[in-house]
């Protein structure tokens, strides 16, 4: 077999470097099977609760059913494991007065008390994705890549008193030391393909974008020579992957030329107007990522706890945060039950596709992934932040057993995340207010 290809993870031209899906001809596939495949763990965040009674499943255990708000998700319910039960306590007051929408995003992925500022002197901990991604450091082109459809926002008064960094990031290097969320596809797009964060010649890069033309004309050339020697599923492995991120310039692209013909909006380039687009599109581009194998990390806060979105395409003309603290009012309950089902048919809608896509040993990306989707609430009337709504999606490379809803008691959220990080081979004896591994998984 040609060194040159099974040392090869990049397709490279002027400028800009694109990195190649796991191939047949990869040395580590060709040592045996499934183990050459990565495992990836993403953590995507559901705002402000949920209706409970019509998100919780029926029956336990294998013998299950997904429930109204669920249902979308009928696809991949083999690959899915429902977890009701686990709970944030570090989101509660514990003192601190009011707060919960600001303490459930920051806690969501910490297990830790946020510090109640609205200043600079922000303290929380370090997020289990960060951990992960510091112990796999080097492995992939990004360490770690953290998305959202909301604009980050560093500091500022937000809930009860709380720093808007709390409330407005995910993902957290440190304890004093959040890592915004990037909402620009395009941006997104040119972290992965381009030169690096940052290198892409600026020459090159705006010749590229003035002339319309494509990063994959750059590294063409490259891809051309790669084919020639490779086999027939390698082959069109690679020209199903360019195909792949082609489309995705083009939704990016469209999503700009819509918006450039809006008179008198001032919005960041490459976002789409709707909402469920721009969901959608941030979904393929964390697809991308993991089938690129340029991260094998990354936190998506589609929505901040306390967000106030309406979601008129579907009939709820109210904002999201407003209905939510309900009273009991059943109309508020219907409208929340459908805003629900749509966070869930997004998800879906990912799901599907990490499904669809194949890796080299058979498999596919959902098959190799670890994925939690949930949030800090679970009726955010009440502001209760225990019997979170949980889902965890995918194989984890055979280590999870899915297509089961499991019932616990009272158990911190940080105990799945230390049996998630053993599972991608990342050992820590504590995390936040663990108490333990939740080996149920």
């Amino acid at each position: 077999m040609d060194e040159s290809i099974t040392k090869r993870r990049f397709l490279r031209g002027l400028g800009a470097t694109i990195a190649l899906p796991m191939l047949e001809c990869s040395p580590a596939f060709a040592k045996g099977g499934s183990a050459a495949t990565p495992t990836r763990m993403a953590f995507v965040y559901l705002p402000n609760g949920v209706i409970v009674p019509k998100w919780a499943p029926k029956g336990d255990g294998t013998n299950w059913q997904l429930s109204d708000t669920l249902s979308p998700l009928k696809n991949v319910k083999s690959d899915l494991q429902v977890i009701s039960g686990l709970a944030h306590d570090k989101a509660n007051a514990n003192g601190d007065g009011g707060g919960d929408h600001a303490r459930a995003t920051a806690t969501f992925l910490t297990g830790r008390q946020a510090r109640k500022t609205a200043g600079a002197d922000i303290k929380l901990g370090v997020s289990v994705d960060q951990i992960a991604a510091e112990k796999l450091s080097g492995q992939t082109k990004l360490d770690s890549l953290e998305l959202g459809c909301d604009p980050a926002r560093k500091a500022g008064r937000c809930d009860s008193g709380y720093s808007c960094a709390y409330q407005f990031n995910f993902a957290w290097k440190d304890e004093n030391l959040p890592l915004p969320p990037e909402i620009d596809p395009r941006i997104v797009f040119e972290k992965m393909f381009g030169g690096g964060i940052s290198n892409e010649d600026p020459g090159a890069k705006a010749k590229r974008l003035s002339h319309e033309q494509s990063i994959l004309d750059y590294v063409m050339d490259d891809a051309k020579s790669l084919q020639r020697k490779l086999g027939y599923t390698d082959s069109q492995k690679i020209e199903e992957y360019l195909t792949g991120v082609r489309e995705m310039e083009k939704k990016i692209e469209n999503a700009e030329k819509f918006r450039d013909s809006m008179p008198d909006v001032k919005v960041p380039r490459g976002i789409p107007a709707n909402y469920r687009d721009h969901i959608r599109i941030m979904y393929d581009m964390l697809l991308l990522a993991f089938q690129s194998d340029t991260t094998r990390i990354s936190t998506f806060l589609v929505a901040h706890d306390g967000s106030n979105r309406s979601f008129r395409d579907i009939g709820v003309p109210e904002g999201h945060h407003h209905l939510s603290h309900h009273r009991n009012d059943q109309a508020k309950i219907d409208k929340l039950a459908k805003i629900d089902k749509f966070y869930v048919e997004q998800f879906a809608y990912f799901l599907e596709k990490m499904k669809a896509t194949k890796d080299p040993a058979g498999t596919n990306l959902l098959d190799s992934s670890m994925i939690v989707f949930g949030g800090g609430h679970s009726d955010a009337n009440r502001h209760d932040h225990d019997n979170l709504p949980i889902v965890l999606a995918g194989r984890g490379n055979g280590t999870l057993q899915p297509g089961r809803h499991i019932r616990t008691g009272h158990a911190p959220m940080t105990n799945l995340y230390l049996t998630l990080l053993d599972k991608l081979g990342v050992h820590e004896d504590r995390l936040g207010d663990s108490t333990g591994r939740f080996d149920k998984v």
